[in-house]
């Protein structure tokens, strides 16, 4: 995706002064999720940096989140018909920072809400699977569908996802796990992380094979809480020296809370 927007840099720099600011001027709320990823779509691609940190930060800034518990910064509103389109991996990062506000279940959307009431199979995974929910919420517009009670599978002893959401009108499966060294505070560890990594990656695709035909999903995403950004970089550099058949498809997403966040570890 990234690549495919430099390459437009010098021809929507041409028609930036006619196109932005009407664009970026829309009201968050009047804009369909298409309408509202061609605005962003524009705005970032016209930026003259060709640094992928730096284009994730214009893409928070084009796409503002819907509100929520937490400030969400960094990759935002990034998933479109490059990912959708794709069977290549895809990695995104951002940060979900609480700061001094507590959680409280009634600050959740509705979809997040639903998947606390719901619980799910076990573990203790309930709170980063709303959270995981409520960033791809308000990030790229995801409805839930099925929480992971309520999935269908062919082999019910198989692999399970945890939620299957709604994105640009997609079938989307989500798989979410926690990068998390105990006791808290301690560095995560680079073993830690490609253990975390090799997997969990597998495991999402045997889930989407699992399901049956009516809760197939069209792309499965591997969505990562991060304690903490040292935590994050050592997912992150686990993920690139995976081999590519660890990889393969799946879009991994991964968010470092900061912040009030005990509740999610």
């Amino acid at each position: 995706m990234l690549n495919w927007r430099k390459t437009c840099i010098v021809v929507v720099l041409v028609i930036a002064c006619h196109g932005c600011s009407s664009t970026s001027s829309a009201p968050r709320d009047a804009l369909t999720p298409d309408s509202a990823r061609s605005a962003q779509d524009t705005l970032v691609v016209s930026d003259s940096q060709g640094d992928t940190q730096l284009l994730d930060t214009a893409l928070t800034d084009t796409f503002a989140p819907l509100p929520g518990l937490g400030d969400l910064a960094g990759a935002c509103g990034i998933l479109d018909e490059e990912e959708w389109q794709s069977n290549t991996p895809f990695f995104f990062r951002n940060t979900l920072d609480f700061a001094a506000e507590t959680y409280a279940v009634e600050k959740l959307s509705p979809g997040g809400q639903e998947i606390i009431t719901d619980e799910n199979l076990g573990g203790g995974s309930l709170l980063s699977e709303a959270f995981a929910f409520e960033v791809l919420y308000r990030c790229e517009l995801a409805t839930l569908l099925k929480t992971e009670r309520e999935i269908d599978y062919q082999d019910i002893d198989g692999k399970k996802t945890d939620l299957l959401l709604s994105i640009d009108a997609r079938k989307v499966g989500v798989s979410v796990t926690r990068a998390y060294h105990y006791p808290a505070g301690e560095p995560y560890t680079a073993e830690e992380a490609r253990t975390l990594l090799e997997k969990k990656l597998p495991d999402v695709l045997l889930s989407a094979d699992n399901a049956t035909t009516a809760d197939a999903w069209q792309r499965s995403i591997l969505h990562i809480l991060a304690y903490d950004a040292q935590h994050a970089d050592m997912v992150q550099a686990a993920y690139e020296q995976l081999d590519a058949v660890v990889q393969d498809k799946t879009i991994v997403v991964v968010t470092v809370t900061e912040g009030q966040d005990s509740h999610i570890y």
